[in-house]
């Protein structure tokens, strides 16, 4: 391996709360077994699939719910999942820190296929009509890649693009940079406003990012509040300029939780592989753009350090 949650914030007052209904496709035929499911998607359990039917479908943090969930920032019973006789919904039964719908906290709301459901720190995918088996099986391939909460490649994933890339660059004796991004003072957010907040940065910062780099590089989470990205192709002057406007972006983007706004900065660590010398493996490559990470965040954090990658 190269790569290196819980009190919450109230949520805001119920009179602000969401309630919407969706047109929905098709009506489901409830005949037919499987029909919908939720699948969980980031959180303890991934993977778990829980089939919707008839009967309503409660989630709680007692075990008496039908999903019991273990974590501080879930309600002892926190939402409910039900059938109205045309389409699914979630309802949310009163919770301290609220039931979202991709994002948008609600008091109601009818689910359509793909939905993301957050209870506490969990997350549900909704999977409805046509072939749920197959639906099912490629969220779970997708798991295998994509790290659920933002969205970007997991570790796993990373680890493994990682290997090819330096191989084909060490072979081929083509440019090669990584970038290691870390949040700083993240552990004030969890502690002072709690680990949904935490989670609500981790998702609008993937959501910040992500448009901003190139399809071929690879952006992926490797840590609870550390970013790796790989960018192929590219000297080292090259990646500093793409991690240094990567820096200022976040610096002057608004970052919300529930009304509160919390200004976030990272720091960057960048290097390159060396392309003379002995060939470099992708763990000195890692170690490299992690101690220029490392100095970026004593040299007083919100900024880009590099260098040359050395044995």
């Amino acid at each position: 391996m190269y790569c290196k949650a819980l009190s919450s914030p109230k949520s805001e007052p119920r009179d602000t709360l969401e309630t919407v209904a969706s047109t929905l496709p098709a009506a489901v035929r409830l005949s037919e077994p499987g029909a919908a499911y939720l699948v969980i998607i980031y959180g303890t359990d991934l993977g778990r699939r829980i089939p919707l039917g008839i009967a309503d479908v409660e989630c709680g943090r007692v075990m008496q719910t039908d999903v019991p969930l273990d974590d501080d920032a879930v309600s002892r019973k926190h939402a409910r999942f039900a059938w109205t006789g045309s389409s699914y919904i979630v309802r949310d039964l009163g919770s301290t820190n609220g039931t979202f719908v991709n994002d948008v906290n609600v008091r109601e709301r009818t689910l359509v296929d793909g939905d993301q459901i957050k209870i506490g720190r969990t997350i549900f995918k909704f999977i409805f009509g046509g072939n749920v088996e197959l639906a099912y099986h490629e969220e779970i391939y997708k798991l295998m890649t994509f790290d659920g909460l933002t969205e970007t490649h997991n570790k796993r994933s990373f680890e493994t693009t990682l290997e090819r890339e330096v191989a084909r660059g060490v072979r081929y004796q083509r440019p090669l940079a990584l970038v290691m991004l870390d949040i700083d003072h993240f552990k004030q957010v969890n502690d002072g406003m709690g680990h949904l907040a935490g989670d609500a940065v981790l998702r609008q910062l993937a959501a910040l990012i992500s448009p901003n780099v190139r399809r071929e590089d690879t952006f992926a989470r490797v840590g609870g509040e550390e970013f790796a990205l790989l960018i192929p192709e590219i000297q080292l002057a090259g990646a500093v300029v793409v991690a240094d406007k990567l820096r200022a972006l976040v610096e002057r983007s608004p970052f919300h939780f529930e009304e509160k706004s919390m200004p976030i900065t990272m720091s960057f660590g960048v290097a390159s592989l060396r392309l003379d010398g002995p060939p470099m493996t992708p763990a000195e490559l890692y170690q490299a753009a992690d101690e220029q990470l490392y100095r970026a965040k004593n040299g007083g954090r919100n900024r880009v350090m590099s260098a040359l990658a050395r044995a």
